[in-house]
């Protein structure tokens, strides 16, 4: 992504009132359907602003109607001038002679502000960074399947977007990528539309000037032939895409030759001018009278602006603000809510789950404030506290599009090996939600694997090799099916009865050969304690929720054993799992600590209570 920023016209000196002396701005909340706005700039510039955004989703919502709204809410902070600005902004952009930003969008895993100066409302395409990657955030749940190409021409195409009273005017070109592709060739198609990450188009600068630019043109070109000749092919190439369908196959399909396309772009990029998009916004279904206004307190205001500081990374400012947040408002649960995040982003688990469980206390009215303290709860073996699942409850009551809770809520239930029907109509539901998630598929997998349907389970498993984006993810599937194909065959194995031969004309005699339960002891894990470090090697699970393995460093080898993995309390250390951690796939070979107590069963060392994974 390339955003797009200003530079200031001249440097003033300016001879400012003291903090103390200046008078503090009356901060204000402005909600809409679908946005929160904070600021400072008072109600008509906040509502203006609030409108705007509102008519961009509407854009999104006319042009692309198969492309549902995305998980996270927005929130907007609009500053009423560049002091207010660069107090929230990342510290980079805050060091001598860097540009002048006019807005930025902050995409985190669980929060997208978008932050705007007011007093830059009158140049031109201001907002230009904010239409670009709030397209990226419109388009964020189509990350599974969209290709880059793709995502970053719709991004260039939306970014000089001008949002006006009645209509709002799009695609306006991009003179510094016209001027590129004009001095280079083309990148060929088949190779533009297979671009992804790894690639050096993404990377490298030359290259990847090139392709933003062709990115640009080629979508430019496709959404304006679409809406001059009443077609939807753009429309019937990304349903495609959403089938998992080869982006280049896919092309074929809906535009015929390649390199006729490819011609057409050729000549496209050679025109003197270019259509704009303009759509007439007057029948857009946006009612002011039902936003809500209130004046904040400034308690109120400073926990708002600390949650930016924290996802910026500005950690000590945001600490400082909390701090006074909570001095004079110690029952503040948006600042509760932050100070948890802020604990979460410095790896400080134990003081997360105690500003969620405050925050939860007050009743917050965040979803992430129930699904953080319910998750940390689980990670720090409070899997048995009662308020856990009425906090997941809560979080899908809160946001019912929110999958991670559904997902969390299912552990939940698998961890204790109860309402096992309910954990996999919850995974299901969490997969509905997010199909591109890898981790989701395993720990459905892992739930049908708990209640001993393996056939379903590799079904599953096979539809999660499909959606695999990348070699890790599909070499961790294929390990799964391996697995489980082998558990499956075991207890058919077990299960199947053997038929002796007997002379002719004796009755048979079937002799049945099944084991009636785990190697070793369930009881409870109070024997005296002890901790092995080195290589987790022979992982190996069994129906419906066995594993064993064995701990190998230079002075001893160590085995243990659970009769139910997914009650084990595993963190890591150093390192952040790409999703869920699953024992009979991801422990293999891992570096780890492992605590375990003795137990009855002198065959082993003993009894799994925690895995704490290492790099």
């Amino acid at each position: 992504m390339r955003p797009r920023l200003f530079f200031a016209a001249a440097l003033l000196l300016l001879l400012l009132p003291s903090p103390s002396r200046a008078s503090a701005p009356q901060w204000l909340q402005i909600s809409s359907p679908h946005f929160t706005l904070y600021t400072d700039g008072g109600e008509k510039k906040g509502r203006h602003l609030l409108d705007q955004f509102e008519r961009m989703r509407w854009v999104f919502r006319t042009l692309f109607p198969n492309v549902n709204d995305p998980v996270s809410p927005v929130i907007v902070i609009a500053t009423r001038d560049k002091q207010g600005f660069q107090a929230l902004e990342p510290a980079a952009y805050l060091a001598k002679g860097q540009i002048v930003l006019g807005g930025l969008f902050l995409k985190t895993q669980d929060q997208n502000y978008v932050l705007v100066r007011l007093d830059v409302e009158n140049e031109e395409h201001p907002f230009a960074i904010v239409y670009h990657e709030y397209t990226h955030f419109e388009f964020s749940a189509s990350i599974g399947w969209m290709p880059l190409w793709l995502n970053e021409g719709m991004a260039q195409f939306f970014e000089n977007s001008e949002i006006r009273d009645k209509d709002v005017r799009m695609g306006e070109p991009s003179t510094e990528s016209v001027m590129a592709l004009r001095q280079s060739g083309l990148i060929p198609l088949p190779v533009l539309l297979k671009v992804d990450a790894t690639s050096p188009y993404y990377h490298q600068e030359q290259k990847g000037t090139l392709f933003y630019a062709e990115s640009w043109a080629l979508t430019h070109m496709l959404m304006i032939d679409d809406r001059m000749h009443k077609t939807a092919h753009l429309d019937d190439y990304m349903r495609l895409l959403a089938q998992h369908q080869d982006p280049v196959a896919a092309a074929q399909q809906v535009w015929g030759d390649l390199k006729k396309l490819e011609t057409a772009l050729s000549y496209y990029i050679q025109k003197n001018s270019y259509t704009v998009l303009v759509l007439n916004s007057a029948a857009a279904p946006i009612d002011e009278s039902s936003w809500t206004v209130r004046a904040l307190a400034p308690a109120d205001a400073d926990a708002a602006r600390a949650g930016v500081l924290v996802s910026v990374g500005r950690f000590a400012d945001a600490r400082s603000m909390l701090d006074s947040v909570l001095k004079q408002d110690p029952n503040n649960a948006l600042a509760c809510e932050d100070m948890g995040m802020l604990a979460l982003r410095q790896n400080d688990q134990a003081e997360a789950r105690k500003w969620y469980a405050q925050a939860v206390k007050l009743d917050s009215k965040s979803y992430l404030a129930h699904y953080y303290f319910a998750a940390m709860s689980m990670s720090q073996g409070s899997s048995e506290d009662a308020d856990v699942e009425s906090s997941l409850r809560q979080a899908i009551a809160l946001n019912p599009t929110f999958a991670p809770a559904y997902n969390q809520l299912a552990m939940y239930y698998g961890m204790r090996r109860e309402h096992m029907d309910d954990a996999l109509k919850l995974i299901t539901k969490a997969v509905q939600l997010d199909p591109s998630s890898v981790g989701y598929r395993l720990n459905a997998a892992s739930v049908l694997e708990g209640m001993g349907h393996f056939e379903e389970a590799e079904k599953v498993l096979q539809a999660a090799l499909k959606v695999a984006r990348n070699p890790q993810d599909a070499s961790m599937v294929q390990e799964r099916i391996s697995q489980v194909a082998q558990i499956s065959a075991s207890m058919a194995q077990r299960d199947n009865a053997v038929v002796s031969a007997e002379p002719e004309g004796s009755p048979q005699v079937i002799v049945v050969n099944k084991e009636t339960g785990p190697r070793h002891p369930t009881e409870p894990p109070t024997g005296p304690r002890h901790t092995a470090e080195g290589v987790m090697k022979g992982v190996t699970c069994g129906n419906p929720s066995i594993l064993e393995f064995q701990v190998v460093s230079p002075k001893k080898t160590v085995s243990v054993y659970t009769n139910n993995y997914f009650q084990l309390d595993v963190s890591a250390l150093g390192f952040t799992p790409n999703g869920s951690i699953n024992p009979c796939s991801d422990f293999e070979g891992r570096p780890a600590k492992v605590q375990y107590a003795e137990v009855s069963d002198k065959t082993v060392d003993g009894q799994v209570v925690s895995v704490e994974l290492h790099k």
